[in-house]
């Protein structure tokens, strides 16, 4: 018997291509490639989402609890391709169960989303200190997220241009 399960990705390259490696591990992938789409195919009896933080224009954050209220048992994965610590607590607090970066492997995203909430592998002593860039990455996410995705409101809160912070957004996060 397969296990329903929703993608939500703007990517549709990504989407099909997930859809067919999931489906050859047991799941029966549903894809969605919007928001609207993705409560239109969701209902109460889909086990699993795998929900992209960025879908278009939207935050795929928004989409957690509305996936939540449909139903409380669904085990939901965030999955992005800019990872920061600020999205990954505010995707816990949303009642996702787990948060992983991508480039991610079908069994990485079983795993995620059979595992429970994010636990840390190490201490957060052992990590380390964070490097300037990391930091600088850390503190726009954590504003960004502060303003609602809202890229205008984010670059005046950090005084930088708009353009500026839109470069600094595509790039990938750096490393700790």
């Amino acid at each position: 018997m397969s296990m329903r399960l929703l993608l939500v990705d703007d990517d549709v390259a990504f989407t099909r291509t997930a859809a067919r490696v999931m489906a050859r591990r047991g799941f029966e992938p549903v894809i969605a490639n919007d928001t609207a789409t993705a409560l239109q195919l969701a209902d109460a009896t889909l086990p699993y989402a795998v929900v992209d933080l960025m879908i278009g224009n939207e935050s795929g954050l928004s989409l957690v609890p509305q996936l939540r209220a449909l139903n409380p048992t669904m085990r939901v994965l965030v999955l992005t391709g800019y990872a920061s610590i600020t999205t990954a607590v505010e995707a816990i607090k949303l009642g996702a169960d787990n948060y992983l970066s991508k480039p991610a492997d079908a069994a990485s995203i079983i795993a995620a989303l059979n595992s429970t909430a994010i636990s840390p592998k190490q201490d957060i002593d052992e990590i380390g200190p964070l490097s300037v860039d990391r930091l600088e990455w850390e503190h726009i996410q954590r504003v960004l997220n502060e303003n609602a995705g809202n890229i205008s409101a984010t670059a005046r809160a950090l005084k930088m241009h708009r353009r500026t912070l839109q470069r600094k957004l595509s790039k990938r996060p750096a490393k700790a």
